[in-house]
């Protein structure tokens, strides 16, 4: 019985590590909105430049954005049919826990950033407690899409993401988590795509 114990724990602490790593999705749009219509797209400078992200990881947002419309048939364009914009937000949370023996997580929300310069993704708190109680943290934030009819200047249609991002000095690896964020959100666009499904 004792072989069995020790060799749930760490099952259980990949089940948890890889609850984390999950981009809960959620998107909302007008139902008027006849999104067959769009074919091409250009980014809304004004709303990206007031994300409060690094400007490295802007990049990186935008060039998986860049990528996603292209495999969905969209065209960059001087004369776009949608604007599309980013937005984020951030969460903390602290917690506290009591662990005596064996393994212990601590969740929460936390504040938003993509690493780089200022606040980074991350959480703490996960690993073996002997005792006492815990305090850890953990950031989580949200990403938003937007899309913006341009001529009508209205919000048509917006994904967002919630997540971690694990603070990372491999770049790779954050340029793969962002590029999951945002391809996460945009499985949502077209909604008549979704709802069909």
């Amino acid at each position: 019985m004792k072989k069995f114990k020790l060799l749930a724990l760490p099952v259980l602490a990949l089940i948890v590590l890889s609850s984390c790593t999950s981009v809960r999705v959620l998107s909302d749009y007008d139902k008027e909105v006849n999104f067959s219509s769009y074919k091409s797209y250009a980014f809304y400078k004004t709303g990206i430049d007031k994300a409060q992200i690094s400007d490295l990881d802007k990049k990186r947002i935008l060039r998986a954005i860049e990528s996603e419309m292209a495999a969905k048939g969209f065209v960059k364009s001087e004369n776009p049919d949608v604007l599309v914009s980013i937005f984020t937000k951030e969460r903390e949370q602290v917690d506290v826990y009591s662990n005596n023996f064996g393994w212990g997580m601590g969740g929460g929300f936390g504040g938003w950033g993509w690493g780089g310069f200022g606040p980074g993704f991350g959480w703490g708190g996960f690993g073996p407690g002997w005792g006492g109680n815990n305090v850890s943290t953990r950031t989580e934030g949200s990403l938003y899409i937007d899309f913006i009819d341009t001529e009508k200047r209205e919000l048509v249609w917006q994904g967002k993401g919630d997540g971690t991002l694990n603070t990372t000095r491999n770049i790779e690896k954050k340029e793969l988590r962002i590029k999951k964020f945002v391809s996460e959100i945009l499985t949502q666009y077209p909604p008549n795509a979704v709802a069909s499904k």
